[in-house]
This record gives structure tokens, sequence and C-alpha cells, in this order.
């Protein structure tokens, strides 16, 4: 059984991601920045690994100054993901990462954020909103989920990834068709690596196709745990 390592501020905020890839019948080991010592003990007999969602990243990781707007920051986690993320992609690890996760993904590689968006939370007492995402033709999250198709899902982030300030060695796999604003990004050279905005641990809230990633990340850590990734 497949062990994939879950990144979270706290046991609570990881609980609804745990629970999908345990649902799955993977085996989830919850990180965090209070309890990390070293990447050995972190790390040690994980095949994947999930940034979940969160606080916002702190600006100073991609050069910006703090905008006012902006939600608490927690540095040490910052560090500790950016640590991580490095240490799986050097080893072409599955990598799946949801919201923030997707944002740090996107800082990680070199690129930076928008502070605030609007239009694409809701309010404190209904923090999910839906809206469209357009999946892009010869994406690998096309050919996953089902490409050139508008979905309706949900979103929960105030900041994010467009076109300006994406990574240049990502590629973006999805978008809101209204605004631009990047909704999924993979690599060309780490075939196992996506990002995506929508929140799919809330996984009534989400196309069902998008399901598939909680199977994609479970099946391909399994197979990483055998050596097997052709």
């Amino acid at each position: 059984m497949a062990l994939i390592a879950v990144t979270a501020s706290s046991p609570e905020e990881a609980a609804p991601y745990v629970e999908s890839i345990q649902s799955r019948s993977g085996e989830a080991k919850v990180i965090m920045a209070s309890d990390f010592t070293s990447l050995d003990a972190a790390m040690g007999g994980v095949s994947g690994l999930l940034l979940c969602g969160g606080h916002d990243i702190d600006p100073s990781y991609y050069g910006e100054p703090d905008d006012p707007k902006a939600k608490s920051h927690q540095p040490e986690r910052d560090e500790m993901e950016l640590t991580l993320v490095r240490y799986v992609v050097e080893r072409d690890m599955p990598v799946l990462a949801i919201c923030r996760g997707m944002q740090l993904l996107n800082v990680a590689f070199g690129g930076k954020l928008i502070q605030d968006l609007p239009n694409h939370q809701g309010t404190n007492e209904e923090p999910s909103i839906q809206h469209p995402v357009f999946v892009s033709p010869g994406s690998k999250l096309g050919a996953l989920l089902g490409a050139g198709a508008i979905y309706r899902t949900n979103s929960l982030h105030h900041q994010g990834v467009v076109e300006f300030n994406r990574a240049p060695s990502l590629l973006a796999s999805s978008y809101h068709p209204d605004d631009g604003v990047i909704e999924g990004l993979e690599s060309p050279e780490h075939k196992w690596l996506f990002g995506v905005q929508s929140h799919i641990e809330r996984e009534g809230e989400v196309p069902r196709s998008f399901l598939s990633l909680w199977e994609w990340l479970v099946g391909w850590a399994e197979r990483y745990e055998d050596g097997d990734m052709g």
C-alpha cells in the first residue's frame, strides 16, 4: 500500500485530504512544519506527495512586498514545502498540489503570484463558490479528465497564477475562460506532477472526473513504490 506525504498546518486541516487518499486504498502521513526535523525523517517510506490548501505563501519567496489584503503567512511551512518539492522533483516522485499547493508549485519553479484576486472565493459563511474551468486540449490533465471541455467546479482562493507570472518551466493545463486565471499546472519535464486550484478533497463540489486525480495519485505512488514508473 502506497504511503503519501500530506503537508498541512494541522491534523484537522489535513483530515479531508487524508480521507480521500485512504478511500482509494492509499496510506497518508501528515507532515507539519512544527514536527519537521529532516527530509529523511519526513520522507522515509514515502512514494508520493500531496500539497494541500491553507495559508497564503509569504511573498518574500517570490520577491514581492506583502499585499495589505493578504492573509496570514506561515513561512516555516513555506520553507518546508519548498524543500520537499525540490526533494521529490529530483526523484521524479508523483506530486499532486491543491489550491495553495498549486501556487507553491508555481513559486518553487520560479513563478510569482497575484496576491488578491476578485471573484474566486466566497464569503466567510460560504467560502466555496462555483465557476467554469476550461481544460486545455493536449494537456496531460486533459488526457486524464477529458480535454476541450468546460467544467463547473469549486473555487476558494484569493491568490493565484496568471500567464504573466507563471513559472516558465510549467504549463497551464486549465484556466478560467473569462478572466484567464490559471486553474491547473503541469510540467513537461516531470510526468507525474499536477497542480489544480479546485479543492478536490471537497468531493461533492467538483465534477466526478476531477476525482480521478485521487486514483492517479495513489496508483502512481504504488507504481513508484514498486519501481515501475515506465
